[in-house]
């Protein structure tokens, strides 16, 4: 296989979008007079899930959810503790055709540094599944002025019953992925100020601003807004900016408290991106003039080279999956010049063609049945990091599915070395590999990798407990740790 690989794709880094299970798992955490407590959102893409047909012939999905709260050690890894963990299923509302569903829990947690870590399992496809890991940090004092997390909202309305997604009267619907459409016209933000009363002895107010988060940040606020406020225990915040002529980009949104001399008492901020092409830039087609190769293209062929670089920019996906569906060829040419022109503007079809040569060659490599092969786990590790130093293939032990380990010796992106990703494919489906387990910064970590990979060996677990058990006792055919950690 390493020899299909050796491919000069250096130039390349991106993120690809997995096909499966599409959830969204986010937190805000925020303080009351009784504790803390942190409060986990739940977002279900339905099209992405198994749906039986129940009575009327109306449509349910459901999901096995485990939610951990583990203690988290100095060195920023999660400790074996466990402080808090729930188990349940959520069913979707019964419905005519496949929707999305939400939901919110919330758990008390005293001040400390957790690991959260958050299970998804499709019930009606249990292949079907996603981990959550992030740290969550409790820092409240009721001696200084804290703010709540910010809270970026899809919509909100006057409450008429008590659910979970009531506060204050208010019932909110949390925004999934923190990503804008191109219809959403308004940022919603909804956040909580604590102990105004005891530390500002004055009307206060706050300033929040939304600042361009790309290479190009300047640091100047693109928009901005105020509020006054008067000193309260609590006050809650739930405002809202226009963000309709917003172009399409990555953002932060900052909300800063600030007192009458403008001195910043507190400050938080929270990342989104935003999707608008009609008030993107207009596509250079200035290299028109010097360079025609997307003319030579046939609507195959462009059409193609439109995917090809889609993950490279998931702030245009939508326009192009739009010019796509509505096969707009003379906007899929000016898009494609226009992308290669930047990259090189000498020569944008060498360009081109040079990683036209590594993407097919992937592509090919990495088929599975589920889309391009750059668009699977190892292709989209191949893409963003380039040839593995070694690759190990393993599919002759009885307790696990066929596994890889991929090495790279050095790893310049996080100033690494030895870094190693483990793939493996539970399905069995040809080629279908999935991310296990990795110890690069920034890609999937999974402390219970072993349990997962050795899951037909479920009396092995050391320690006997499959909610928090980590490793799997040794021995014939269960080489994966070995491998992983001194190969």
């Amino acid at each position: 296989m390493r020899n299909r690989l050796l491919l000069l794709f250096s130039f390349i880094a991106f993120q690809i979008n997995l096909f499966g299970l599409d959830a969204s798992v986010s937190f805000c955490t925020f303080h009351s007079q009784q504790q803390n407590y942190v409060e986990i959102y739940l977002h279900f893409v339905g099209e992405t899930m198994h749906h039986d047909t129940i009575a009327n012939g109306n449509l349910q999905a459901g999901a096995e959810v485990l939610i951990v709260f583990k203690n988290r050690l100095p060195d920023g890894r999660a400790g074996e503790e466990i402080i808090k963990y729930d188990k349940f299923t959520l069913n979707s509302p019964a419905v005519p055709k496949r929707k999305d569903f939400i939901d919110l829990k919330r758990y008390g947690l005293p001040n400390g540094e957790y690991q959260l870590i958050v299970d998804i399992i499709d019930k009606g496809n249990p292949e079907n599944k996603r981990q959550f890991n992030t740290p969550i940090i409790m820092e409240y004092s009721q001696e200084q002025l804290f703010q709540s997390d910010i809270q970026l909202l899809a919509s909100y309305k006057k409450a008429t019953n008590e659910n979970s997604l009531v506060k204050n009267g208010i019932e909110i619907e949390p925004l999934p992925f923190n990503w804008y459409h191109k219809k959403a016209d308004a940022l919603i933000f909804y956040s909580e100020i604590y102990n105004s009363d005891k530390l500002v002895g004055d009307a206060f107010f706050i300033s929040y601003s939304i600042q361009d988060a790309s290479n190009k940040n300047t640091g100047e606020a693109l928009k901005i807004g105020y509020k006054r406020l008067e000193p309260a225990p609590v006050n809650p915040i739930l405002q809202k900016m226009d963000i309709s002529d917003l172009p399409s980009g990555n953002y932060l949104f900052n909300v800063e408290v600030r007192n009458r001399a403008k001195e910043v008492l507190a400050q938080k901020a929270v990342f989104f991106q935003r999707s608008n092409p009609a008030f993107d830039p207009a596509p250079d087609t200035t290299a028109v003039q010097t360079d025609q190769f997307v003319y030579a293209l046939s609507d195959e062929e462009l059409e193609y080279g439109i995917r090809a670089i889609s993950a490279l920019v998931p702030s245009d996906n939508e326009m192009l999956n739009t010019i796509i569906k509505e096969k707009n060829f003379d906007a899929q040419r000016i898009y494609l010049l226009s992308f290669w022109a930047k990259q090189n503007p000498d020569a944008p079809g060498e360009q081109y063609e040079k990683f036209m040569v590594a993407a097919k060659a992937i592509d090919r490599e990495f088929q599975s049945g589920f889309g391009h092969g750059f668009e699977t786990a190892r292709g989209q590790i191949y893409i963003k990091y380039g040839q593995p130093d070694d690759i190990t293939r393993v599919e002759d032990e009885a307790t696990a599915p066929p596994y890889e380990i991929w090495v790279y010796n050095s790893f310049p992106k996080t100033r690494q070395a030895d870094v190693r990703f483990l793939f493996y494919n539970p399905s069995l489906s040809p080629g279908n590999f999935q991310l296990l387990h990795s110890n690069a910064r920034g890609e999937l970590f999974n402390p219970q990798w072993q349990v997962e990979l050795y899951r037909e060996a479920p009396n092995d677990i050391e320690g006997g407990n499959f909610i928090d058990g980590t490793q799997i006792k040794g021995g014939y055919g269960r080489r994966a740790a070995e491998l992983f950690n001194d190969f």
